[in-house]
């Protein structure tokens, strides 16, 4: 190692010379003799202590560290539909703004900058978040594999998480008029998985992955979820037991008696040749059965997700506490809170309802299933509500119908 003078037109600068541990001649210019003398006594200390490779770290841009994140870190831990997520937000975001900035010159004031990009390009709440996540996420990895000291996202704000709108969850009068109107077109199990999605509150990736063997006398067991055509773990990762209140437990007897008494470790719904749904399969079902069953019902923008604020808003006027309305539905007590406050709110003891009563009450505002296959009491016709359809029901067709 040494020390050696240059002079340039400029002026006069100063250089230090070092051979790294794969035996290369390395070497970094100064301003000052002082600063020079400071990097020399530097190197020397990290070559005793065998950490001179890290004078190197983090000079590579964040698009190459970001592909090694990729191989190391998120195809091994990350779901297939994480990782979509990210990639796409990725791409569009985050690499062209700052894929070509070295790992370690992304300093705090750097990524402020990134963030009143995004919002100045009209880039939603959402989106600027979660590219802070993402990112964050990756810097994570940089300072364990010694790449940068520190993780400069973490003096970065993100966007508030605060919802836009309060959620509104659909009453049980226009979750049985959904129901009836698929079950008027011979549509079972199609009206089964509506009455699952309110009724059990269970996510929809949950819903398909629901086997005959999970379904209880009381309990429907919620251990599993399926994502992108493949059975995985839940979202939190946990095993659940929801409440199967009675006529939910009759909806499914039924279905089940319709599809020919599938066997135990058969899906409740399944998918072609049995199989978990494919993406495809879920987006024809949200479009052509789904959508038109909520138009019927007066809710046209309800996309099936909705359907669990339905569940917790049932249990919230059982008179459920906070903690036993989380658990059910796989959700932290506070967040639960935060996002149901004003159906608590508006609930009183005195107007406590049994969820079972609430459903029933709901069932009996409308004609019963009856009127598609028994002539009324006293001779005449039924009633049928509208836009509830004119078919019979065929207990042979099962969910996946699309024609």
């Amino acid at each position: 190692m040494s020390i050696e003078r240059v002079d340039r037109d400029s002026g006069v600068v100063w250089r230090v010379r070092w051979r790294d541990e794969q035996g290369r001649n390395r070497s970094k210019v100064v301003g000052r003799r002082r600063d020079a003398e400071a990097f020399d006594a530097e190197v020397r200390r990290m070559k005793r202590t065998r950490e001179l490779g890290r004078l190197d770290a983090g000079k590579e841009t964040l698009a190459e560290f970001g592909e090694e994140w990729w191989r190391l870190y998120a195809e091994p831990n990350l779901a297939r539909s994480t990782q979509q997520g990210y990639a796409i937000l990725w791409d569009r975001h985050v690499l062209p703004r700052l894929g070509g900035y070295a790992v370690r010159d992304l300093s705090p004031r750097v990524l402020q900058k990134f963030r009143a990009e995004l919002e100045d390009d009209g880039v939603g709440p959402a989106a600027v978040r979660k590219s802070l996540v993402i990112l964050h996420g990756v810097l994570a990895r940089a300072v364990e594999w010694e790449r940068i000291p520190s993780n400069p996202a973490s003096a970065v704000r993100s966007p508030s998480a605060k919802r836009s709108r309060a959620v509104t969850p659909l009453a049980p009068a226009a979750i049985e008029i959904m129901r009836r109107s698929l079950v008027a077109q011979g549509r079972l199990g199609d009206a089964t998985l509506i009455s699952v999605l309110a009724y059990a509150g269970l996510r929809p990736g949950e819903a398909l992955a629901l086997t005959w063997d999970h379904v209880g006398k009381r309990t429907l067991l919620v251990e599993g979820a399926v994502s992108l055509g493949e059975l995985k773990e839940t979202k939190t990762g946990r095993s659940r037991s929801v409440l199967l209140a009675g006529p939910l437990r009759q909806d499914l007897a039924e279905w089940r008696l319709a599809a020919g008494r599938p066997a135990g470790d058969q899906l409740v719904f399944p998918g072609q040749d049995g199989d978990p749904w494919s993406p495809s399969a879920w987006k024809n079902w949200r479009r052509r059965i789904f959508a038109p069953a909520a138009e019927a019902a007066g809710h046209a923008a309800a996309r099936p997700y909705d359907l669990r604020h339905s569940f917790v808003s049932l249990l919230i006027h059982d008179g459920r506490s906070v903690v036993e309305v989380a658990r059910q539905a796989g959700h932290a007590p506070t967040m639960t809170l935060s996002t149901y406050a004003h159906v608590f709110d508006e609930f009183t003891p005195e107007d406590r309802i049994p969820i079972e009563d609430q459903i029933r009450r709901a069932r009996g505002e409308h004609v019963p299933v009856s009127y598609l296959t028994e002539e009324p009491p006293g001779g005449g016709s039924w009633k049928i509500p509208a836009n509830a359809g004119s078919r019979r029901p065929d207990s042979n067709r099962g969910p996946l119908h699309y024609e």
